[in-house]
């Protein structure tokens, strides 16, 4: 079988599909990657296929759209993510996948839920595809508080879809053949309505909850293993890849905290260092920290939502402490709290005693721990990457069952770092 992946330039969307591909691999498959390969390079194993798709529009002020995005919230937030970002997005990485699928030849495609040029392409060439949803936002209404915007995100869509030619009534977020969901339902929530929109009755039987694949990280550097107290309860605080940077308000108030729970708990900070100040000398900081592997030695972890951070803590049954900042964060910071997992802070107005006191309560509270185990073995129940290549494997081929033309290359052949 030939699959191809296509992603958006987000190593939160990249990581389970470097999992899922390393599985379908060592069964003999052949797989691919389509996006903008200038961001994707380093994220994807060495000697990686990757078809360049987006690079241009990927590119074009980037700098200038991360700097107005960082200080958005709420509803402009979501807007603009639509309308600067994932839209345009989609426009851009269309012709770099139409080449991508037809150098290829797969048999699947797999289009993450913001790679919109996915499922539009693999619906043009008639091929069965997978949708990669590498958050649990879509599937619990996400626009039910603020319905004016989920019509607008509809009306986006439906544009988007006119202007390609694509027929009209269907919703590219979601795949009719199989939907992939790093995550499951004991953090989503069980039988909700049905995330595609179209009325009660809960999860459609091809929603496949795999729980999270976690894939190859680049290296982070070193770490200083050895300053890691074993004598008190670790607790990571990161923000993230993307968030990091809007942290200058949220750091200082989380160093104050640490301070106060010095006696009884360790700090390790990942953040930008121009932006903590002065350090305690019990508070362990790196700019970047090899998360994976320090995981299994913490006691709990305070991030700001990612669905990434959060899945990747709740595997190895940590508490957390969610400091939402935008986008899908609210929500699965929602998620977090009614499954009982963790306690939800503010991030825009934190304060040290409210961060002290949400970290005691996951530290102290074995209630936080005991759901958060319980979310961690149904993570390891629904079998993660060999889960989802089992379910890739049962959908019918697509119309080239056979290998490429000779002579046909990839745009890109990555060498990987």
């Amino acid at each position: 079988m030939r699959v191809l992946f296509v992603v958006p330039p987000l190593a939160g969307h990249v990581n389970p599909t470097v999992a899922v591909a390393a599985e379908l691999t060592a069964r003999g498959h052949q797989v691919a990657w389509a996006g903008p390969a200038a961001a994707l390079e380093p994220l994807l194993p060495a000697g990686a296929l990757l078809y360049a798709a987006g690079d241009r529009g990927a590119a074009e002020g980037q700098d200038v759209l991360y700097a107005r995005w960082r200080d958005l919230r709420g509803v402009a937030a979501l807007r603009f993510l639509w309308a600067e970002v994932l839209i345009p997005l989609a426009r851009a990485m269309l012709p770099g996948v139409h080449s991508a699928v037809a150098a290829f030849r797969p048999d699947v495609l797999v289009a993450d839920q913001q790679a919109l040029a996915g499922a539009l392409v693999a619906r043009r060439h008639g091929l069965p595809w997978a949708t990669s949803a590498t958050t649990s936002a879509e599937f619990t209404q996400p626009f039910a508080g603020v319905p004016k915007v989920g019509e607008w995100v509809a009306q986006s869509i439906a544009a988007l879809l006119a202007d390609c030619g694509a027929p009209a009534g269907w919703d590219p977020r979601f795949s009719p053949h199989l939907v992939l969901v790093f995550s499951t339902p004991e953090l989503i929530g069980p039988g909700g309505p049905d995330p595609g929109g179209h009325g009660a009755g809960g999860y459609p039987p091809h929603y496949a909850f795999v729980g999270p694949a976690f894939g190859a990280r680049p290296p982070a550097g070193g770490f200083p293993w050895r300053r890691l107290d074993p004598a008190r309860p670790r607790v990571l605080v990161s923000l993230g890849t993307l968030n990091r940077e809007a942290g200058a308000r949220f750091y200082p108030a989380v160093l104050r905290a640490a301070d106060a729970l010095a006696d009884r708990a360790q700090l390790i900070l990942a953040a930008p260092g121009d932006l903590i100040g002065t350090l305690p000398h019990h508070v362990v900081h790196q700019e970047y920290v090899p998360q994976l592997k320090l995981l299994p030695h913490l006691d709990a972890v305070l991030c700001h939502g990612g669905h990434n951070t959060v899945c990747e803590a709740l595997a190895y049954g940590l508490p957390l402490v969610v400091a939402p900042v935008r986008d899908d964060q609210p929500i699965v910071a929602r998620q977090v709290t009614e499954a009982g997992a963790g306690v939800r802070v503010r991030f825009g107005r934190a304060r040290a005693e409210e961060l002290q006191r949400a970290l005691s309560a996951v530290l102290d509270d074995p209630a936080h721990r005991r759901a958060a185990r319980r979310i961690q073995a149904s993570f390891a129940e629904a079998g993660g990457a060999p889960a989802a290549a089992d379910r890739l494997e049962k959908l019918p081929p697509g119309p080239h069952p056979h290998p490429p033309v000779p002579g046909t290359a990839p745009t890109v052949s990555v060498e990987g770092p």
